[in-house]
């Protein structure tokens, strides 16, 4: 998933303090010891998302960073009141709509034309450069790999042709499975349904702190992909490992 409100500017000093209270990739994975054969995959630890932002300068050129603030932020209100208040919208329709309301928040002039470039620069998505080879080398140990994410089945389908890992990653475990979204106990419930292992044997990988530590409430191994090199959030759990790349993934693990 995108990066919540708090995780929008990278404090590099406050992540490695962070990290240092984490397990460093390569260190064991679960308390129970239990063999690890499947990674769940939140989207963006795989997809980069850089681009939207970019995209939103380049049209809103001085305003961008402010208005993809505000979008992010309403984003992800809108997706967790809608799944407490059971009024579910697929991520799509909320990204467009956070979009709309954040312009008029801000005051910023949004014509339609403008608004579907940025709605379809989520559709240009492609990996981060060091996903390719974590993949193949995951796939090569007999790791199974998923995607376990908020984005709809689209969204990801675009990322994986866009960067060419067809092949590589099961079948999409969208929440549009079960109309809510993460941190709800019955989206992360999607993967042990898929994979059919116990959670114990499925690591989930996650790119915001929050959905870590909704991934540790669940009871997955979990492991934080902090490209961001953010702080722990305030939660009450903590990863079982974190690391600022997939290759830190492969590490933990394979150990």
């Amino acid at each position: 998933m995108l990066v919540n409100r708090r995780e929008l500017v990278a404090l590099a000093a406050a992540g490695v303090a962070a990290a240092n209270a984490i397990a460093p990739a390569g260190q064991a994975r679960a308390a129970s010891g239990a063999k690890i054969k499947a990674i769940a995959f939140d989207g963006f630890p795989i997809i980069d998302p850089r681009p939207v932002a970019a995209r939103t300068e380049e049209i809103f050129p001085g305003r961008g960073l402010e208005l993809g603030n505000a979008w992010r932020a309403r984003q992800f209100e809108y997706i967790w009141l809608r799944t407490l208040g059971g009024h579910y919208a697929d991520f799509w329709q909320v990204t467009q709509e956070s979009l709309v309301f954040a312009a008029k928040l801000l005051k910023i002039d949004l014509s339609a034309d403008q608004r579907d470039q940025l709605m379809q620069s989520y559709l240009t998505l492609k990996a981060w450069p060091d996903v390719l080879p974590a993949l193949k080398a995951l796939r090569d140990v007999g790791i199974r790999m998923a995607f376990l994410s908020n984005l709809t089945n689209a969204m990801l389908d675009a990322a994986v042709r866009n960067s060419g890992l067809e092949g590589l990653l099961e079948g999409h475990l969208s929440t549009d499975k079960v109309k809510a979204f993460k941190p709800d106990p019955r989206a992360y419930q999607i993967g042990v349904d898929a994979f059919k292992l116990r959670k114990e044997e499925i690591v989930f990988a996650a790119f915001a702190g929050w959905d870590a530590a909704g991934a540790r409430w669940f009871g997955y191994p979990t492991f934080w992909v902090n490209r961001l090199k953010l702080p722990v959030e305030e939660l009450g759990v903590v990863p079982d490992g974190v690391g600022s790349s997939l290759g830190d993934l492969v590490k933990f693990v394979t150990a």
